[in-house]
């Protein structure tokens, strides 16, 4: 199993980002995928998780209305698209593999089984 993350980057407050997380050994479609985020100095936070087969979606609160969850099972790629970006937001996210097509407690670590490296994004102006 591989899961390898890009597109993060510098941005400016009220900028936009998007991420990827391009997956690999394993059949993509068949399990729920989720992206999480930690700081320096904080634990993880669990930004967003979607099924399997796209048909269900979570967000934390601190990212609801502003980021966007998707995937493309074709492509073997999970995306997270990142809009009106503040500071707080700064973090190396990581995406993450859930246990089946489905996730319960997806904001907690025990919900997956396999990470990313993670990618780094810094928003400031």
């Amino acid at each position: 199993v591989q899961l390898v993350e890009s597109g993060g980057g510098l941005a400016q407050p009220g900028g936009s980002l998007r991420l990827s997380c391009a997956a690999s050994g394993f059949t993509f479609s068949d399990y729920a995928m989720s992206w999480a985020r930690q700081a320096p100095g904080k634990g993880t936070e669990w930004v967003s998780g979607i099924y399997s087969d796209g048909s269900d979606t979570f967000y934390s609160d601190s990212v609801k209305g502003r980021f966007t969850i998707s995937r493309d099972n074709a492509k073997n790629t999970l995306y997270l698209q990142m809009n009106s970006l503040k500071p707080e937001d700064t973090a190396l996210y990581y995406c993450a593999r859930g246990y089946s097509e489905k996730i319960q407690y997806w904001e907690t670590d025990i919900a997956y089984d396999y990470w990313g490296q993670g990618t780094q994004v810094t928003v400031s102006s």
